[in-house]
């Protein structure tokens, strides 16, 4: 993925404030994409080798003492995260891919021709792949997908979704990366639209059935508290003796 002039200009700048190279800045910058802006996997020798990081959670590094490159890691992916979030656009627009099985290429910043319902604003990121193009709300938790000009609008509940797929074949279906891996479209709520999975099977009419007959030992348990009522209804049992004599008989259930 290649950075636009500004998107260039604005990682020479932010590597030199850091004291880091700009490709480590562009690493981190690409994997906070792919985390929808919220959440981020990198490795890079100037920030440790491996690190994590998760808007206003935890930030993990290499070296998990160093208080220091926790700091300056989770402060350089916020500040990515909100230079993602301000519509500029960082990365140029990829080719469409190609083959069998692959996830759309991500855009971040939009871009012109919105083709979304207008009510859900401005897209954090979007993206295109074949036949389908799609857009990332976060913010509102939603999720827009075309196909062959029919779009659906889907709610993402807790995935932060990095990228929409397609596969390719029999069965086509799509899919899309969050934190949980790799999920199939139709697992979410549609908000509008019709959806692109095949129609889910009816669901069978419940059957009524007859509450099965007791067995001879239930009825026999159930006639001697009706028993042990009557007698204590004329005063031979008192009511302590009565709910014991009956806790007994119904643990023979």
């Amino acid at each position: 993925m290649n950075l636009t002039p500004h998107g260039s200009a604005a990682v020479e700048e932010i590597a030199q404030r850091y004291y880091i190279s700009t490709d480590a800045v562009r690493t981190v910058l690409l994997a906070v994409s792919n985390g929808g802006g919220t959440m981020a996997q990198f490795s890079h020798p100037d920030l440790g080798g491996s690190g994590q990081w998760m808007q206003g959670g935890m930030t993990m590094v290499g070296d998990m003492f160093n208080n220091a490159l926790k700091a300056k890691v989770d402060n350089l992916c916020t500040e990515l995260s909100n230079l993602l979030a301000s519509g500029q656009p960082l990365f140029e627009q990829p080719s469409q891919s190609q083959g069998g099985h692959g996830n759309a290429s991500l855009y971040i910043g939009g871009g012109s021709g919105q083709w979304w319902p207008g009510d859900l604003g401005s897209a954090s990121a979007s993206g295109s792949q074949n036949n389908i193009r799609y857009a990332i709300f976060p913010s509102t938790r939603r999720l827009a997908i075309e196909v062959n000009g029919q779009t659906t609008v889907y709610d993402t509940l807790d995935h932060q979704i990095g990228g929409v797929g397609q596969q390719q074949g029999s069965g086509a279906s799509l899919t899309f990366t969050s934190q949980y891996g790799t999920v199939s479209v139709d697992s979410l709520p549609i908000v509008s639209g019709q959806g692109f999975g095949p129609a889910p099977a009816p669901r069978p009419e419940p059957q009524f059935q007859p509450d099965a007959p007791a067995s001879a030992q239930e009825s026999e348990i159930f006639a001697k508290i009706e028993q042990l009522a009557a007698l204590r209804q004329k005063g031979f049992l008192s009511d302590e003796e009565f709910a014991s004599k009956k806790a007994e008989l119904l643990s023979r259930l």
